[in-house]
């Protein structure tokens, strides 16, 4: 790290910026490439690509998917500015969105981009308290989401959400406990918060604190006690908020979670044309893949890469008639909701830390003539 960056950020602070560093890029560019590249060496199949012609259907299809990429993008950056209440201008909120996605892109899906919006959104003239309950209160409508839809989704559609052969929801495989582990610990995160936002902060914080005195977890108390301020902080904010606040931030939230999987299902009607329109079977293709990013929401990879590739194939089956067609779409759908924010992100972020590095100059400067 240059030496301005030493001279201008606390030490914390510096571990942020090396987190949202362009050369993080590199580790997930080469898991995701090397898995794609490892599939089509062992199971390449070239009638599996000798039906893919870009046809009017095709480009229907991709344009639509393309179309819910940019409505996600726009509804999260909704979601930042209701949340600032306004104090984001719109080019500021869809700025911050595309370093908010970098940061989640080069962390492991389990850790994500958090810490990284503490720091961006500090250095952005938000109150430290706005800032905190912005973050906080944006991991639990995250988490509202797939706890409130998912017990949905298996009610309209059936256990077949989690497998294609599942007929009753059983928890004897792999693939049943990941999704039974990863919905209780998204419900337990989720309930908890939302207790600690809205009821007794306090007793969240002592719990927080109570859970690190245990030998092997003492190394995160520090965290915990700073994550229980947090959301001491957030809950007094939060709860002076009138109901359309909650309203528009939770649809916001929605959509974007929405979009994200519907883009997916826009793809694979482009290119798996036997693909029926009827409500209930796409309704049951959004399912699966809403229930593939919860199984996977603990992926030690950087946003899932190499992962998410690899495992593809194995939610689709029943949708997606060969492997190598499957590691086509999956491919695609990555490119576009993934290795496009790495590229974008590696464009926005240096130019982002150098207007930072010169507001501060510009303040130092002033400071020192009001002096």
């Amino acid at each position: 790290m240059n030496t301005k960056l030493q001279e201008e950020f606390t030490e914390e602070q510096q571990e942020v910026l090396k987190s949202i560093r362009v050369s993080r890029i590199i580790l997930p560019i080469v898991l995701g490439i090397g898995v794609v590249a490892y599939l089509l060496w062992s199971r390449f199949n070239p009638e599996d690509f000798a039906e893919i012609a870009w046809t009017n259907h095709v480009t229907f299809w991709v344009s639509l998917s393309l179309l819910f990429l940019v409505i996600r993008h726009i509804a999260y950056a909704l979601r930042l500015r209701i949340l600032s209440e306004k104090e984001f201008s719109w080019s500021k909120c869809i700025e911050l969105i595309f370093i908010w996605e970098f940061s989640s892109a080069v962390s492991p899906t389990s850790v994500g981009g958090s810490a990284v919006a503490l720091f961006v959104l500090s250095q952005e003239k938000l109150s430290a308290a706005k800032t905190t309950t912005l973050v906080v209160y944006s991991a639990i409508l995250d988490t509202i989401f797939f706890v409130g839809t998912l017990p949905i989704l298996v009610f309209l559609i059936g256990p077949s959400i989690i497998r294609p052969d599942m007929t009753t929801l059983s928890f004897n495989d792999a693939r049943g406990y990941t999704f039974l582990i990863a919905y209780t610990l998204m419900m337990t995160y989720g309930t908890l918060f939302f207790y600690g936002l809205f009821i007794n902060p306090n007793s969240i914080k002592k719990l927080l604190i109570g859970a690190t005195k245990i030998k092997w977890l003492k190394r995160y108390q520090k965290k915990a006690v700073e994550l229980g301020d947090n959301i001491i902080i957030a809950s007094k904010e939060i709860k002076n908020k009138k109901w359309p606040f909650h309203v528009g931030a939770f649809l916001s939230t929605a959509t974007a979670w929405s979009c994200r999987f519907i883009l997916l299902n826009c793809l694979i009607i482009a290119f798996v044309e036997t693909t029926s329109l009827d409500f209930w079977h796409q309704l049951g293709l959004y399912a699966r893949l809403e229930t593939m990013f919860v199984i996977m929401a603990f992926s030690p990879t950087p946003g899932g890469s190499g992962l998410a590739e690899a495992f593809f194939w194995g939610f689709v089956t029943d949708y997606i008639p060969t492997e190598g067609m499957a590691v086509f779409i999956a491919t695609l759908w990555r490119i576009l909701t993934y290795y496009a924010y790495l590229l974008i992100g590696a464009i926005i972020i240096p130019n982002w830390i150098r207007n930072l590095l010169n507001r501060r100059g510009k303040n130092k400067l002033n400071s020192k003539s009001a002096s």
